[in-house]
């Protein structure tokens, strides 16, 4: 086993000026890129940071939705908060900010481009938060979330129904037929799974989604399905990259 990565300096600073917070304790941020891929010593990888950044990225897009939209209902709270701590939102801000250019793996660093590395880009977001939060507390976790998440949190797409709702609703009404998903596939490792999932709707062309858990690319396919037949608009923000 070898010993714990460190960020060269030069590196360092130029992370911490795009993060908008200098660390403390420098090994937290070095922690929180590190992939458990990289065989550093045991505990110095990101899996449990992700885990407290996880909550900590919570509870400011939540306190940050209930300020904005003061006349929302929970409903509408509810939805607006999955879409902006999805996998998808998290590794948006991740590649807004090149992180992939510092993340430690066991693989090439060019391969953390793209939708197919989606999941490491967004956990390492998470972990960032939690490493920042541990650094310097919560209001320092508030400010780096307020300034990545604050124009997401103005979309009008934010606001957007259950795509599995809305997709059988339409499904029902232009065909009368309810949306059948199925499994194609299940790989990578436990703490970083990967779920392929297909959509098939009677009288229509499927659509696959392929993200961390069974439901979350059931959702994919179905907003797929949405935005193919102008059921919705597509985000106004998309992840470059290819699978």
């Amino acid at each position: 086993m070898s010993k714990m990565w460190s960020l060269a300096a030069e590196d360092r600073v130029k992370l911490e000026r795009e993060i908008g917070y200098v660390f403390r304790e420098k090994d937290r941020l070095d922690r929180a890129l590190t992939h458990a891929s990289a065989r550093t010593v045991k505990s110095s990888n990101y899996e449990r940071l992700e885990f407290l950044g996880d909550r900590v990225l919570g509870l400011c897009v939540a306190e940050l939705l209930f300020k904005r939209f003061g006349d929302a209902d929970e409903g509408e709270l509810s939805v607006r908060l999955n879409q902006l701590v999805s996998a998808e939102s998290c590794a948006q801000v991740a590649d807004a900010m090149n992180l992939h250019l510092y993340i430690r793996t066991g693989a090439d660093v060019k391969k953390l481009t793209g939708k197919h590395m989606l999941n490491v880009r967004a956990d390492v977001i998470e972990s960032l938060i939690a490493a920042i939060y541990l650094d310097g507390g919560l209001e320092a976790a508030r400010g780096f979330i307020a300034r990545q998440w604050e124009a997401r949190a103005s979309r009008a797409d934010g606001a957007r129904r259950d795509a599995k709702t809305e997709l059988q609703e339409w499904a029902h009404a232009k065909f009368g037929v309810t949306p059948n998903y199925r499994v194609d596939d299940r790989s990578g490792p436990d703490h970083d799974p990967r779920f392929t999932v297909t959509v098939d709707i009677a009288g229509t062309q499927p659509e696959t989604g392929i993200d961390r858990s069974k439901r979350a690319a059931e959702q994919m396919a179905a907003t797929k399905i949405l935005e193919r037949e102008g059921v919705w608009q597509k985000a106004s923000a998309e992840i470059d990259g290819t699978v």
